[in-house]
């Protein structure tokens, strides 16, 4: 049996959208898109962008990041998070994680600022691992308190929820989504923001479209540009295709919930193997990860054998070349990450998964766990 590490699904709706794109239909596929986001997540603005990364630099467009300011984030996050940071020539700085949830380490994040914060500091980006299981208003507290704005990577977090309030209506400054984030390929690339500022949203909009400011009432190629932007923007086809998606996304965690379920019954007494134990039932397991006490990496290998393909999220940006060599890191300068990365592991889980494909995978750790000294 070969079980991928994600496999994307497509259902009649994705395809009568798109078919109304190509149809000529006169709707306009990124608007209606925009605006059923909004009403998932319970934002009261939300923009769509071309992909993940594409709002994260938005993002930091909106926010009038410049030469020299600086950005918080964790070191492990994906690339794309320090790669837009320094699109401006500024600076990121790197956080360790924290033990329990692999999340920012919020008491480091806090001797940071106390030793640091200044007006360079404009933001603090927190990426969240397949759902929250930290706590957010201990992060949004200290952020308040120094004043420094908040930017949700929810790239791999789409549907969760915190408190009761899905992430994207948060207490963030703005909160970033990636509908192919890493290693979860769809057949369409697009990002969305989401805020709840009038004023970041008005900017982001402007800047999403080179800066262009068009004329009401006036004939179409009447505008004028007022700032520097670039082209953010979502193209109708995608929008087509990821507006009918977003009706599955409850349907979608509620089964991988289900899949988890699993894991964590089959998985729970595997030797060399250690779950995650600071999730909580909120927890909407796009990602599921586990720890393997050593050579993760040959574990990982025979698993491929077995069919079994996993992923990692993500290798810490310290270890990175370029990030070792521009800031001058050391391998031990997080050793939380440094442990973690040598140990972490992610599961398959998707919503297609069948019950027989879960046990399959199951069965597979441990046959291999079973040949571990």
């Amino acid at each position: 049996m070969q079980i991928p590490f994600y496999k994307y699904t497509s259902e009649l709706a994705e395809h009568s959208n798109v078919s109304d794109v190509l149809d000529g239909e006169e709707l306009n596929q990124v608007e209606l898109f925009e605006e059923a986001f909004a009403e998932l997540v319970g934002a009261s603005y939300a923009l769509s962008t071309s992909s993940g990364t594409s709002a994260l630099h938005l993002s930091m467009l909106a926010l009038d990041l410049k030469r020299g300011d600086k950005v918080i984030c964790s070191v492990n996050t994906h690339p794309a998070v320090p790669e837009v940071v320094r699109h401006f020539d500024a600076e990121p700085v790197f956080v360790d994680i924290d033990e329990e949830n692999y999340h920012i380490d919020i008491q480091k994040l806090r001797s940071y600022l106390d030793e640091h914060a200044n007006k360079k500091l404009k933001a603090i980006i927190v990426t969240l691992l397949g759902g929250v299981n930290f706590d957010l208003q201990a992060l949004y507290d200290t952020a308040s308190s120094y004043g420094v704005k908040v930017v949700i990577d929810a790239c791999e977090a789409l549907g969760s929820e915190y408190k009761g309030e899905k992430i994207g209506a948060t207490c963030a400054d703005i909160t970033c989504f990636d509908f192919s984030p890493h290693l979860k390929q769809n057949a369409c690339s697009g990002g969305m923001i989401t805020t709840e500022d009038e004023d970041i949203y008005n900017r982001a909009k402007l800047l999403a479209n080179h800066g262009i400011k068009e004329e009401e009432n006036a004939l179409d190629y009447i505008y004028d540009v007022i700032d520097v932007g670039n082209d953010y923007r979502l193209s109708q086809l995608d929008a087509a295709y990821l507006r009918a998606s977003l009706e599955r996304v409850e349907s979608n965690i509620q089964r991988q919930k289900e899949i988890a379920a699993i894991y964590n019954q089959e998985l729970a007494d595997v030797e060399h193997v250690e779950l995650l134990k600071s999730v909580n039932e909120d927890f909407s397991y796009n990602l599921y990860m586990i720890k393997i006490d050593k050579n993760r990496d040959s574990f990982a290998l025979d698993l491929q054998k077995e069919g079994v393909r996993t992923g990692l999220h993500f290798i810490p940006l310290h270890l990175l070349s370029y990030y070792k060599s521009k800031y001058e890191l050391r391998v031990n300068d997080f050793p939380v990450a440094l442990r973690y990365y040598q140990q972490i592991l992610s599961l398959p889980i998707y919503p297609s998964m069948s019950d027989e494909e879960v046990a399959y995978v199951c069965k597979s750790i441990q046959k291999v766990a079973k040949t571990k000294v």
